[in-house]
């Protein structure tokens, strides 16, 4: 800890000796009492002692791709931004702009260095859509402000999840061997002492980032991809023949389409929903530590302690825990929570504070014992009305920027290897039809009643503030839950826990709590909200509809596909994957 021996008073002043006269003194004990207020202002944070004592290599892009404490104090100061916002539309920064006109016979036109079909802008995902859309035959190029670099820490995942990649054509099976870490089985749920329930094969991977990234990045090269790193996006300019990007750098360039993959925070998306509030947000804290002598399994979610009170708010903390590839005694822990950002929403740091002091206990281990190699943090915000529609013409958003991932999962890479497949196909079709109008764009990003019924579940594990519901309520909630899924199978459980919502599984499961557990109904009416339980019986209503629709309206519509004229059957296959994808028919077993 460091100590003040001295303040500046228009010079230096040191603290007086007690030796001196009775003035003297109370001079002393009013500078002494500044010196201690000095000292306390100044002194460091646990966190702050534990992410200056480790080496960092550098920031990458991509969420988790920041590790120092400097990083952590850039992105408590988004979040408090975040938290004090209002919830009425401002007006940002205007990244995005029309023009009428053709850009081949603009001023503009002479001045761009390079043509492509698309620009992916944001690399660390944008790079396997990129890649994905190179395999068709596109010209693509993928500008990223930083090095187009995974990070460190690792990307927990199933196997299954990847094969989709191998679907996709820009890996081949070899190359998950040799981009996964760690491997291991099997994974645990469990609620605050109320038993566990373990599965197999969830999440149960650790896959390299670096190696993941580096092999898709040769593969791009290879296929003819253009990356362009440490380069921002200054501005993009849509033209009825082209859309425009001009980088911070000054360089101009044109393509038929710009997919925007720069995440949560791209400034496209902010304009787009005009800097409005989320509706939510999980945020993420934890490290990678050495000195975990038993780490052969995983937690998948598990709660160990009821609603707790971090800085001046009340929220419910849940743990993930995966051993590392980095050494048989390395084990990686997540903490985090889900709440609404208000003014008083916990700040990263105090997370962190309250990390070091519950991880322990968690983990059955001392804090002494370990060795801490990374500290990790993030912040996730969610918006109801998601996937985002197009809202320009040849601009489309991807990934973590459309929202199409859970809200109840951190990190947009396991719903990209899901919907990777569809949106590669469906973008390569847009710009061979020149369908890349807003309308025909949007159809990409659609109303997903499976996505929208997930903030039912978001909204019940998010603590309420000064409220009448037990501190262990939603502990009890989800115990009964996943003890329902259980009993019900494999078919259930698991693509609930790879955030895939199916209509008869949840039904299924909702129909034997109430069956189970009665008495728990109105406690998830004071928690959720009746207006939040009406919104989702809607999406519940749809789900069910779109399950209908794909299954039995599907064939039939697909047998017609090839007789309708080009704009239309683009449009009906787009429906027919939104009724499939929709109602997670998609995921098989």
């Amino acid at each position: 800890m460091v100590l003040l021996q001295q303040i500046n008073f228009n010079g230096v002043f040191q603290c007086p000796s007690v030796n001196r006269p009775l003035v003297h003194r109370r001079r002393m004990r009013v500078h002494k009492s500044i010196c201690s207020q000095a000292q306390t202002t100044i002194a460091p944070s646990r966190t702050q002692r534990i992410m200056e004592g480790i080496s960092v290599n550098g920031e990458v892009g991509g969420a988790g791709g920041a590790y120092s404490y400097e990083a952590l104090k850039r992105l408590d100061k988004i979040w408090s931004g975040i938290c004090s916002a209002q919830t009425v539309f401002q007006e940002p920064q205007q990244v995005v702009s029309s023009i009428p006109g053709l850009f081949s016979r603009s001023d503009m036109g002479e001045k761009a260095v390079d043509t492509f079909d698309v620009i992916v802008c944001g690399g660390t995902l944008g790079i396997f859509i990129a890649t994905a859309l190179t395999c068709k035959g596109l010209r693509v190029a993928v500008v990223e402000r930083n090095i187009l670099k995974g990070r460190e820490q690792e990307w927990n995942i199933s196997r299954k999840e990847l094969l989709e990649l191998v679907e996709s054509g820009i890996l081949v099976e070899d190359d998950i061997d040799q981009a996964t870490a760690s491997k291991f089985n099997p994974n645990r749920c469990g609620f605050e002492g109320k038993g566990e329930i373990w599965v197999e094969d969830i999440l149960n991977l650790g896959v390299s980032p670096v190696k993941l990234i580096e092999i898709v990045k040769k593969r791009f090269i290879s296929l003819g991809g253009v990356i362009l790193e440490g380069h921002g996006v200054s501005n993009i300019c849509i033209y009825e023949d082209a859309a425009v990007l001009q980088l911070a750098e000054g360089k101009i360039m044109s393509s038929n389409l710009i997919v925007d993959a720069m995440g949560n925070f791209s400034p496209v998306v902010k304009q787009i929903r005009r800097s409005r509030k989320p509706d939510g947000v999980c945020l993420v804290v934890g490290s990678c530590a050495r000195g975990f002598k038993n780490n052969s399994t995983s937690d998948v979610i598990y709660s160990s302690s009821s609603v707790k009170k971090v800085g001046d708010s009340e929220v419910q903390l849940f743990w993930e825990a995966f051993p590392s590839g980095s050494d048989p005694l390395d084990r990686t822990t997540y903490m985090f929570t889900y709440l609404d950002p208000q003014p008083e929403s916990p700040k990263l740091e105090e997370l962190l504070e309250a990390f070091w002091d519950l991880m322990p206990e968690y983990q059955g281990v001392s804090l002494d014992n370990l060795e801490i190699l990374r500290v990790v943090y993030g912040i996730f915000p969610t918006y109801r009305d998601s996937p985002l529609p197009a809202a320009f013409n040849r601009v489309i958003q991807f990934g973590d920027a459309s929202g199409i991932q859970s809200p109840v999962s951190f990190g947009g890479f396991g719903s990209l290897t899901r919907h990777l497949g569809r949106l590669s196909t469906g973008i390569y079709e847009a710009i061979d039809g020149d369908f890349v109008d807003s309308y025909s764009l949007s159809l990409l990003n659609p109303y997903m009643p499976n996505l929208s019924a997930s903030w039912l579940f978001q909204r019940a594990m998010s603590a309420k503030q000064q409220s009448d519901v037990s501190t262990e309520f939603i502990n009890e909630l989800l115990h009964v839950n996943f003890q329902s899924m259980q009993r019900l199978g494999d078919p259930v459980m698991r693509p609930f826990l790879q955030d895939v919502i199916k209509f008869e599984p949840l039904a299924k499961t909702l129909g034997l709590v109430l069956i189970t557990k009665p008495q728990i109904i109105p406690s998830i009416f004071k928690q959720v909200g009746i207006p939040v339980l009406l919104d989702w019986s809607v999406h519940f209503f749809m789900l069910g509809y779109y399950t209908f629709l794909s299954t039995f309206a599907d064939p039939v519509i697909r047998s017609l596909l090839n007789a309708f004229p080009p704009k239309m059957k683009y449009e009906w296959k787009r429906y027919l994957e939104a009724w499939k994808y929709g109602a997670g028919l998609d995921y098989k077993l």
